[in-house]
């Protein structure tokens, strides 16, 4: 019951009001926005079950009816689905169902290369920091055996791309964030430029002189990773995909064909 104010300035008298009824459209409103913003701020995840239709009554106070009208416009919207005999599930926000997907289509010409660099840059960067915090001697010894392996690559007339890549995949096994690896994991060996164009061969200054560059600006990343200095190591990786970037930009037109 709502009370009403005092009558006149000296009257002490107070009259009650009854209480407005609730109305069931904007109880259904009540229980789809609440809902709805649970699954959209990762309270309720997706494939996660939604609490029974009798917990929902007690949690809203409402009726049965409500209940069911609101799932009903969730089911709608696309932020749930009902399975028969079994419940109802948190389904992926539509916003989000778009697949993510680099093909090796998408990476033809060196613009498409410098495009994925510029992704890694914010990606990686980042990566590195994280590494340098949480690095483990295993993760170290991970990626100096990458190293390693670069090293001899590169004197053996090779182009060092799975060792250069699996560095890059241990940098971010590092992080103790499995997103990162998963990444670059589905990334691939893609992400080294010269898997798609003649970075190497067409370097103004030689194919081996340019590949011991790149082991040098990999030794940066790892000497900072390995003194536990996120941002030296956050510094270290910008810069060599950054000047991975600016060699494609010398080497190649912006609209030269991928050497396939």
């Amino acid at each position: 019951m709502d009370p009403v104010k005092t009558l006149g300035e000296e009257t002490a008298v107070t009259v009650a009001v009854p209480d407005r009824p609730r109305r069931a459209r904007g109880l259904v409103s009540e229980i789809v926005v609440s809902l709805g913003a649970d699954i959209r701020e990762g309270r309720l995840l997706p494939g996660h079950k939604l609490p029974t239709e009798s917990e929902l009554v007690g949690r809203f106070d409402v009726s049965r009816t409500v209940v069911r009208e609101a799932i009903s416009r969730l089911q709608a919207s696309g932020l749930v689905e009902t399975r028969h005999g079994i419940g109802t599930f948190v389904m992926t926000p539509r916003a989000m169902q778009a697949t993510f997907r680099i093909a090796p289509e998408d990476v033809a010409t060196a613009a498409d290369v410098i495009e994925l660099l510029e992704l890694r840059i914010s990606l990686e960067s980042e990566a590195a920091a994280l590494a340098a915090l949480r690095r483990s001697p295993e993760s170290l010894s991970a990626m100096a055996a990458a190293l390693a392996a670069f090293k001899v690559a590169i004197h053996a007339d090779s182009d060092a791309v799975p060792s250069d890549f699996q560095f890059h995949v241990e940098v971010a096994r590092a992080t103790g964030n499995r997103h990162f690896a998963d990444l670059m994991t589905y990334l691939g060996t893609m992400i080294i430029p010269r898997t798609r164009l003649k970075t190497a061969a067409s370097a103004p200054e030689g194919r081996l002189p340019y590949l011991e560059r790149v082991h040098h600006e990999h030794e940066s990343i790892l000497d900072a990773i390995r003194r536990h200095d996120p941002e030296a190591a956050r510094a270290a990786m910008r810069t060599h995909l950054s000047n991975s970037r600016e060699r494609l930009r010398r080497a190649q037109p912006a609209d030269d064909a991928v050497n396939n």
